[in-house]
């Protein structure tokens, strides 16, 4: 096991099983390598265009607050190991353990079909969220600036939209977030799951450091957007004790308005979470995992739409209740941030290419 360590070394996973619609299981074993034996070759992150057909997706999921978002990237480089997305990489043949990390699709033709669709004659406006399934700003956003593109579009088209990050690579577009924002036309939200660097470095290894997140909301807010925090996931017994430090950190930044979800762990998640705990924090593994199915009636998960998200029982009360009082306190209790659909416009330079859609 030592060598799988090593060769995972700045992941969140600690293996790569085998999604859930594959025919044949892998399983690790002890090949009798040590430490003082050369180490493996570092796990590489590949990337590979997708060629998608449309870039809005809709959901019909009534406890999420939005009915359309868009995901420029598949995969998620970041590597929290708790991340409820990474069940989605199982439909593409991968594993949602190290393979959801290091390999990476990307939509290049996804501002083109942006523009495409926000020019349908049927289109009605509303609010699209960024960022719903992965994060929109990968390590390689810097250099397939997919995100950018996207965002440009919206602009154009005075398209409202929320966007949602722990990279501080967002503050790169505070060009357009700050005006979009300053007419209602953009909000934010940095999630901020503990403000200790050494958990974070091992539960996100590579997503940014809780201070580069909080110089985010910083930095979006003196731009003018609308910045929230997410304190999420919720881990009962490994980072609920920072629920009320995070939100004052971050109203302290500029935040507003704030939110939280209870660990969800769904499908493969579960494993990938147990793996990951008791290598990580094997003093409180058993502990955790008790508190969390506290929260689940018993059972590691429960996915009824109903309270999947907060949990239920006295452990999710608790929590619930100093949320409640720390928003509050903090004054992350303001109006949601409410955009405007009334501004939606086709861009003149747009027109030729709508009478196409005719």
């Amino acid at each position: 096991m030592a060598a799988a360590s090593r060769t995972t070394k700045g992941r969140g996973a600690r293996t790569n099983a085998s999604g859930r619609f594959e025919p044949v299981t892998h399983e690790e074993f002890d090949d009798g390598w040590t430490a003082d034996d050369d180490t493996p070759t570092p796990l590489r992150t590949t990337l590979s265009p997708e060629h998608a057909r449309t870039i809005i997706t809709k959901n019909t999921s009534p406890d999420i607050g939005f009915d359309r978002s868009i995901n420029p990237y598949k995969g998620c480089e970041h590597g929290c190991i708790y991340c409820y997305a990474r069940p989605s990489h199982a439909f593409m043949g991968l594993s949602p353990g190290l393979d959801f990390e290091s390999r990476l699709f990307f939509k290049p033709e996804g501002p083109r079909l942006l523009e495409r669709e926000l020019l349908a004659p049927r289109y009605v406006c509303k609010r699209i969220h960024i960022g719903g399934n992965t994060d929109p700003y990968q390590p390689v956003e810097r250099t397939q600036r997919i995100t950018r593109g996207l965002l440009e579009v919206l602009q154009r088209f005075n398209q409202p939209f929320s966007i949602v990050t722990k990279s501080n690579l967002i503050t790169r577009d505070v060009d357009i977030l700050g005006p979009m924002g300053r007419d209602r036309l953009a909000s934010a939200f940095v999630s901020i799951t503990t403000l200790d660097r050494d958990l974070a470095r091992t539960m996100e290894p590579r997503a940014a450091t809780p201070a580069r997140r909080l110089d985010a909301i910083r930095k979006l807010t003196d731009a003018g957007v609308p910045v929230g925090v997410g304190f999420a996931p919720v881990i009962p017994g490994l980072n609920d004790h920072e629920l009320e430090s995070v939100l004052e950190a971050a109203a302290g930044a500029g935040a507003t308005t704030a939110m939280y979800v209870t660990l969800r762990l769904p499908l493969e998640i579960k494993d990938l979470f147990r793996e990951w705990l008791a290598e990580a924090r094997p003093d409180r593994a058993a502990r955790v995992m008790s508190l969390i199915r506290q929260t689940r009636g018993g059972k590691d998960y429960d996915a009824d739409w109903s309270q999947r998200m907060k949990g239920t029982g006295p452990v999710a009360d608790l929590i619930g209740a100093r949320f409640k009082a720390a928003v509050k306190r903090y004054g992350l209790d303001g109006p949601r941030h409410d955009l405007d659909v009334t501004r939606f416009r086709v861009p003149a330079d747009a027109r030729p290419q709508l009478e196409l859609f005719g």
